[in-house]
C-alpha cells in the first residue's frame, strides 16, 4: 500500500505565559502571519504561516521550559523533537537579518557536501531548534 504524503505543519508545545512571545518572534522575525488563533479542550492554537510554511502552537503546556540549546552539536535530546528545517534563498542574507534582530547562532554556517547545502541553526523564544538551509552553489 502506498501513501500520498505532503507536509502540513510542525506543533511546537509552549505554554500560556509564554504564548504571546512565540507569536511575535515568529512574526517579527521570520515573517510569520497569524493564519487562525482559536481554543479547544483547554487549549489555545495559534498557526502561523510563512508562504507555504505553517507552524501551529499549541499554548496547553505546563511544567518548566527546556534548557537553553547554545550548540547545536550537544543538543541531541531523545525526549523531544530535536529540531525544524526551514529552507531559505540566501542564507548569508537571512543570518544577517537575524543577527541583526539579536537572534544568535548555535550552530554554523557549515556546508555539508555530503548534501550539497549550506546550513546554520537558531532557536526560537521557546527553545525550539530551527535549521536554515541553503543549497550550495553549484562545483
Amino acid at each position: 500500500m502506498t501513501f500520498t504524503l505532503s507536509h502540513d505543519h510542525v506543533g511546537i508545545t509552549v505554554t500560556p505565559d509564554t504564548l504571546e512571545a512565540a507569536v511575535e518572534w515568529y512574526a517579527d522575525t521570520l515573517g510569520f502571519t497569524v493564519e487562525k488563533r482559536f481554543a479547544s479542550h483547554g487549549t489555545t492554537f495559534v498557526f502561523l504561516v510563512a508562504g507555504d510554511v505553517r507552524i501551529e502552537l499549541l499554548s496547553g503546556a505546563t511544567g518548566r521550559a527546556p534548557e537553553p540549546v547554545t550548540d547545536v552539536l550537544t543538543s541531541m535530546d531523545p525526549q523531544r523533537l530535536h529540531h525544524f528545517c526551514l529552507a531559505v534563498t540566501d542564507l548569508d542574507e537571512v543570518l544577517a537579518r537575524l543577527d541583526d534582530r539579536g537572534v544568535p547562532l548555535i550552530g554554523g554556517p557549515m556546508t555539508i557536501a555530503e548534501i550539497g547545502r549550506r546550513i546554520a541553526f537558531v532557536t526560537d523564544t521557546t527553545g525550539t531548534i530551527i535549521e536554515l538551509t541553503e543549497s550550495a552553489p553549484a562545483r
